[in-house]
């Protein structure tokens, strides 16, 4: 991904005279590039195009978790306090104060996406499939930033064009129904996926493609079909394009933990992931920043757990996995020690519990020293298999085959025993729900699950008792002195 950082700080000093929605836009534009003199080139569109994968990647480095999994019951406090704003995200203590992210870096996004979906339709191409791909890929990018954002805080400023002066009436905006924002989501997306000209990965798979695209729509309808009453329209919708990815070169891994060697990555069971690499960004994934290695207290930790959690720098301590979560997996789940590794400590010949460490993503060691550049995985089959499951299920099918795909894979040799058989809508909904827990833990999916399938105040210790209106985020009060036609979310 060099070549995206490069050719992205070109396309920046367009973007210096420019702000998102939700920036101060009192300051005068600084660039003597103009849109006019920019917009030229394929080179200058395939730049424009990396800059929103290298604004993405920025959300990827922290807020994505933060938003995805951070609030589910996943998660409870380690050794050291966490530092960040993150914090009250964590333990559900949201206000318009401590709000966790707002939305100022994914406008961003957006606004970038705007630009090249109005200028690059200008551009002369020698090969138009080249043009539909950079439009295929914005339109993508758009679609999902906007299905992130609205899970978070509902309705939103909908932003279909880039913002390219100061006028009043032109940055300061009301929000839009959620019910719209995702017609104008799914349009994006239907969009996307006609201006794809093939089915064909990116290599890496760290850029939309056709089937990221139907993945992303088959996630954006299963959750309309529950959380906007889409109802079976939408679950049959979901299960087309789910459909559609299953004829794609996508796979599962047949080792639960290859699919995150750091060696391994975009491999054949990535569809969509977000690349980071050593040396090229100064961003790293947030799996390094609140999930620890911890130095074990010697000689109280046996030499095989030293060995299994060395070297411990690179990681920081504040947040594990819950022992309530970790003792929901079976010992013979190869995605238990796929996910996290328990850490004991042996005094005066009693052992107890010191704490759980992420093993899922390993990072690479350098220098003797651990540093975090795994990539963050939107995507993968394994997701395109359960969501399958969960659809079929909501149309009255037999999810079981789509369970059992993915208990094949962790339980191996000791599956006999573990398979399922379908039960009632409700019960076959829990147990998808659930391999979604073991499959996809420290993925960022963990929260919208919980409020997807109607479970967060279920399942969330801290969230028991307490008002819906905790679905939601509060907007942050920074963003609504910026923008003064925004109302804060009920309940805030």
């Amino acid at each position: 991904m060099k070549n995206i950082v490069t050719k992205y700080y070109l396309f920046l000093f367009v973007l210096l005279g420019f702000s998102s929605c939700t920036e101060d836009l009192t300051l005068s534009p600084i660039s003597e590039i103009t849109n006019a003199s920019f917009w030229t080139s394929k080179e200058e569109a395939e730049g424009a195009l990396n800059g929103i994968y290298v604004r993405l990647r920025t959300q990827a480095a922290s807020n994505l978790f933060a938003l995805g999994e951070a609030r589910s019951e996943v998660w409870t406090q380690n050794f050291g306090f966490d530092p960040s704003a993150n914090f009250y995200v964590f333990t559900n203590d949201l206000s318009s104060t401590n709000a966790g992210p707002d939305w100022t870096t994914f406008y961003s996004v957006i606004h970038d996406a705007n630009l090249i979906l109005k200028y690059v339709p200008e551009i002369d191409f020698v090969d138009e499939g080249e043009k539909n791909q950079i439009l295929a890929e914005a339109h993508a990018m758009r679609a999902f930033v906007y299905f992130i954002m609205t899970k978070t805080w509902g309705d939103l400023i909908l932003v279909t064009e880039p913002t390219e002066d100061f006028a009043p009436e032109s940055i300061y905006k009301e929000r839009t129904s959620q019910s719209l924002i995702f017609d104008f989501i799914k349009k994006d997306i239907d969009d996307a996926i006609a201006l794809f000209p093939n089915s064909d990965f990116m290599p890496g798979r760290n850029k939309w493609s056709k089937p990221a695209a139907q993945t992303l729509k088959a996630d954006v309808y299963l959750w309309t079909a529950k959380r906007l009453n889409g109802g079976s329209s939408d679950f049959n919708e979901a299960l087309s394009a789910l459909e559609e990815v299953e004829l794609s070169q996508v796979a599962l891994l047949d080792n639960y933990s290859d699919v995150f060697a750091f060696e391994a990555k975009g491999n054949d069971e990535i569809i969509m992931s977000i690349r980071f690499e050593e040396g090229e960004s100064s961003a790293r994934t947030i799996y390094g920043g609140i999930t620890g290695i911890i130095a074990p207290v010697f000689p109280y930790t046996d030499a095989e757990t030293i060995a299994k959690v060395s070297p411990f720098e690179g990681r920081s301590s504040f947040w594990q996995v819950s022992r309530d979560v970790a003792a929901q997996f079976d010992t013979a789940d190869s995605r238990k020690e796929g996910n996290f590794y328990e850490v004991f400590e042996t005094r005066d010949g009693v052992t107890s519990f010191m704490y759980n460490t992420d093993l899922k993503w390993p990072g690479v060691i350098t220098g003797g020293v651990r540093v975090m550049y795994d990539d963050y995985i939107l995507y993968r089959y394994a997701d395109v298999v359960l969501m399958k499951a969960e659809a079929k299920n909501a149309l009255g099918q037999d999810p079981s085959e789509e369970i059992n795909i993915i208990r094949k894979r962790a339980f191996g040799d000791q599956y006999p025993g573990h398979e399922y058989t379908s039960s009632t809508q409700e019960e076959n909904d829990e147990v998808i729900l659930q391999e979604r827990l073991f499959e996809f833990l420290h993925e960022g999916k963990r929260w919208w699950d919980l409020v997807r399938f109607d479970k967060a105040f279920e399942k969330v210790p801290s969230l028991q008792g307490r008002g819906e209106h905790l679905l939601l985020f509060p907007i942050n009060d920074n963003i609504l002195s910026l923008e003064p036609l925004v109302e804060q979310n009920p309940g805030y």
